[in-house]
């Protein structure tokens, strides 16, 4: 007997309305991202429109460590994710075939430049399956490799929203130039992203000198004290206008969250804004051409709560609604 056998004639069946066709309780079976089918085989993402993929790796932070622990523990938070934005209405089950395709394998854990390297070979070949990339950190250097491989399948350099409280376009350091602290600026130099189509939203903090790169490029910077001068509807409004009409990447650093919302993170920066202005601002952006995000920075270890991974968890499923939107406009 299945469940829609107990559902009497001619009454719609709310519970998979609500639940899809995984009617069981949250807490049971083997976490995935958002609950969806795990398809790890690379033959089988073909099928796949938009792959949710985990990034383990934390070789590039600076401060705090743990967001390697991240994408296990944003799978077991998204179980809680529903199926269906409450505001914008978007079903994105009903407008895309979405999967998780598993964790990236990195075999140069130990050895920066290689592990770099592999996340890039990876998203290479996800690219080339024609999947949108959803992805979780992981520290914020994961989104480099991304971009690159990104930027080839398109044939041009990618736009960027961004919310963080760093702007993450610093110099070397330590010798090293993929750290977490410098991704935008290397994809700048690295001709994966368009400094001109590029916004930061949220910025704050102690590290601001570090940041030149950012505006000597061109790249548009919003202050967390411009936000609130702004407004979210006047954040909304740049982000469109400097993201234009290209390819976008929405990439969402949970430390550009207040640390009441995001503890769980590897440098957190007192006065970020709330998840509520997140949303907002993420909903906001429906009508880009968002063709992938990531959420990134979530460290377990500073949050045995999980709320990070719960707030991180809801971003992650508001680019999965408006990356689903942006493939049935481009379908329909």
């Amino acid at each position: 007997m299945t469940d829609s056998d107990n559902v009497p004639s001619g009454v719609p069946d709310e519970r998979r309305q609500a639940w899809g066709e995984n009617y069981r309780p949250r807490y049971s079976g083997v976490a995935t991202f958002m609950r969806q089918p795990l398809c790890e085989k690379e033959t089988a993402w073909s099928e796949i429109d938009i792959g949710l993929i985990g990034v383990p790796f934390d070789g590039g932070v600076t401060n705090r460590p743990g967001a390697r622990h991240g994408p296990r523990q944003l799978r077991e938070q998204s179980t809680l994710m529903g199926m269906v934005n409450h505001q914008s209405g978007v079903r994105p089950y009903d407008l895309a075939k979405v999967a998780d395709l598993g964790d990236v394998p990195i075999e140069g854990v130990y050895q920066l430049d290689n592990a770099i390297a592999d996340i890039e070979s990876h998203y290479d070949r996800v690219m080339a399956a024609a999947v949108m990339p959803i992805s979780a950190g992981g520290d914020h250097s994961i989104t480099l490799p991304i971009l690159k491989a990104l930027a080839r399948k398109h044939g041009c350099p990618l736009g960027l929203v961004h919310f963080d409280a760093h702007c993450d376009t610093g110099p070397e350091l330590f010798g090293h130039k993929h750290h977490h602290g410098g991704p935008f600026r290397v994809a700048v130099e690295e001709k994966a992203l368009d400094p001109q189509r590029t916004i930061q939203i949220g910025i704050r903090g102690p590290a601001e000198p570090l940041w030149g790169f950012s505006y000597e490029s061109g790249m548009t910077v919003v202050h967390i004290e411009e936000l609130y001068a702004m407004g979210i509807s006047g954040v909304i409004k740049k982000a469109r206008e400097v993201a234009g009409g290209g390819p976008v990447y929405v990439s969402f650093d949970v430390d550009g969250l207040d640390p009441v919302f995001a503890p769980g993170t590897g440098t957190p920066e007192v006065g970020g804004f709330n998840t509520y202005e997140a949303q907002q601002m993420l909903r906001g952006l429906a009508g880009l051409d968002i063709v992938a995000g990531d959420v990134v920075e979530v460290s377990p270890p500073f949050d045995p709560m999980g709320t990070t991974a719960l707030n991180g968890a809801q971003m992650m499923f508001e680019i999965l609604c408006l990356i689903a939107q942006n493939l049935d406009r481009k379908r329909g």
